[in-house]
């Protein structure tokens, strides 16, 4: 009997557990293989890293997702003359017991540490008025920039604008060593989602706290040595509301942003909002910025370009990640711009 090819097992893993389309997983090498030498060994070894692997079982993907998969699975086996494997059956006939119509599911990011960081989302792309209860390519695309530029984030305070669920900050906060790291976004659904979150993946959020009054030697004074597990703040800041001061008091040294170019409404708060972030630094040096734009549409994200122009906001465009452990289809357009405030 061969023995199973375990990169492709794990190339089905890393999309299974992130939910990505059933028509990006690498079926067609599948049907190579199985053509080759036709094994169930290979196909119980994809199983078990997909859904049977702990992640899956302790956060499912939909089980509409799950089911689709495994029906795809058992096709390519009935394909071959390969032996049977009731395995496959077994997990089928579970996963047909599960109720499909459910509002939200979990998606579990593979990280190059070894760690993961699991997130429950919306199943739908807009609930109660808002698109920030799932993971947008922007976020997945500055993740992976942070992953490759850690010494930017390393034993810093970092403020994010409209974290969403989390996703970005958590694998910063995972992988890169933050001192400080505070979640922000204006929506109550999200910040409750955000917070179950940061839970889900050993996070506690600092009780009642909505803005962080703490000088540096007192933060210092609170994590000591112990980086890995920064201080974790959710803050609920609206680009209109929010005031110089409370900006002032988050001391952040560096301010990160994914998807929020879409609306030019919204780009004009973002802006006025970086002005303010601009004007209260008093005598402390200007946060380094850095925005992830996903160009859904030209006009939107040159208009951004040229707002920034017109207040004075220099800008720059910084290299794309070199690798992908989070886009594993077809890569999205997205930009990262570094701003001068």
């Amino acid at each position: 009997m061969a023995e199973p090819r375990p990169g492709l097992a794990l190339l089905f893993q890393h999309r299974f557990l992130a939910a990505r389309p059933l028509s990006t997983l690498p079926w067609p090498e599948l049907e190579q293989s199985l053509r080759t030498a036709p094994d169930s060994a290979l196909l119980a070894d994809i199983l078990h890293k997909t859904i049977l692997h702990p992640l899956c079982v302790k956060y499912p993907p939909s089980a509409k997702y799950r089911r689709c998969f495994l029906t795809e699975l058992i096709k390519k086996h009935e394909s071959t003359a390969a032996e049977p494997l009731d395995e496959l059956y077994d997990t089928l006939a579970d996963i047909l017991k599960e109720d499909v119509f459910v509002t939200h599911c979990y998606k579990n990011y593979l990280l190059p540490t070894g760690d993961s960081v699991s997130l429950c989302e919306s199943t739908a792309l807009i609930t109660e008025g808002t698109t920030g209860l799932v993971t947008w390519e922007g976020a997945l695309h500055l993740a992976q920039w942070a992953l490759e530029n850690p010494t930017v984030f390393r034993d810093r305070t970092i403020l994010e604008l409209g974290s969403g669920i989390g996703f970005t900050g958590i694998a910063i906060c995972k992988t890169c060593q933050p001192r400080t790291f505070v979640f922000s976004d204006c929506h109550p659904r999200v910040l409750q989602q955000l917070g179950e979150n940061l839970r889900l993946n050993g996070f506690i959020p600092e009780p009642g706290v909505t803005w962080s009054i703490q000088t540096e030697s007192q933060g210092q004074e609170m994590e000591g040595e112990n980086c890995q597990t920064p201080k974790v703040i959710v803050a609920e800041l609206d680009w209109g509301s929010v005031t110089e001061k409370q900006l002032l008091d988050l001391r952040a040294d560096v301010v990160i942003a994914a998807d929020v170019v879409y609306d030019p409404e919204i780009n004009l708060a973002l802006i006025g909002m970086l002005q303010k972030l601009s004007t209260s630094r008093a005598d402390r040096k200007a946060p380094e910025v850095f925005i992830a734009c996903t160009i859904r549409n030209p006009d939107t994200y040159q208009l951004f370009q040229a707002e920034l122009d017109k207040v004075g906001i220099r800008w720059q465009i910084i290299p794309a990640p070199s690798s992908c452990n989070f886009l594993y289809d077809v890569q999205p357009d997205v930009t990262i711009l570094q701003l001068f405030i």
